[in-house]
């Protein structure tokens, strides 16, 4: 008697067991289908191979080249501080060097100031205080030299704004225009650069070269 009051239902029940019975079986194949689709375990999409392999190509040869100009400009300064250190080893001494050519100068006057002709009048012991001078003339132009300090010979040649200081002209139209025709003050090169510009006379009136 209890059993059959249990089994026993309400029109009402049977109505609301109808109506949730479509939304359970719906919900159920909502869930399996999400589950079925290809995409739903992962969001972020797999980058392809061939594009991959590009890129990975794009970045070996962009650090291929920033090395490439790393190594060109390695290059560039090591020329560069390798003449710097050779420019200051020939040049380092120019100022120094510039100020004793006063002394040269000054060496070449007391020889210029006996002549030849004029040495065979003078006492014996002047003659000798001469050859002396000229003696520490020559080896003082010989130290300069081992600087790679060396005098210019700008005696005959054609002139050279480069080497040459044109003081006057000389008429003379049996030579060269702009020949020089006298050295006033000699100059000096050191290394391939002027230290000293020649002051010089140039003729004029003469044929042009």
């Amino acid at each position: 008697m209890s059993d059959d009051k249990k089994s026993e239902t309400t029109p009402e029940q049977n109505a609301e067991d109808a109506r949730l019975k479509p939304a359970r079986a719906g919900g159920g194949k909502d869930a399996a289908s999400s589950l079925a689709q290809p995409g739903a375990e992962s969001d972020i999409a797999e980058p392809e191979p061939f594009t991959e392999l590009e890129n990975l190509y794009a970045e070996n040869a962009s650090l291929k080249d920033k090395v490439l100009r790393t190594l060109a400009d390695m290059e560039n300064l090591r020329r560069r501080t390798e003449k710097e250190v050779a420019d200051a080893k020939i040049y380092g001494v120019a100022n120094f060097a510039r100020e004793m050519l006063t002394f040269a100068d000054n060496l070449r006057r007391a020889v210029e100031s006996a002549p030849a002709a004029a040495r065979e009048n003078l006492d014996q012991s002047v003659v000798t205080l001469i050859e002396g001078v000229e003696l520490t003339e020559r080896d003082f132009l010989a130290r300069l030299a081992r600087f790679g300090i060396k005098k210019i010979e700008a005696q005959g040649q054609r002139f050279d704004p480069n080497h040459h200081e044109a003081l006057f002209e000389i008429p003379d139209e049996s030579v060269a225009h702009g020949t020089v025709m006298q050295v006033v003050e000699p100059g000096y090169l050191i290394g391939e650069r002027v230290l000293r510009p020649a002051k010089v006379g140039i003729s004029r009136g003469g044929p042009k070269g």
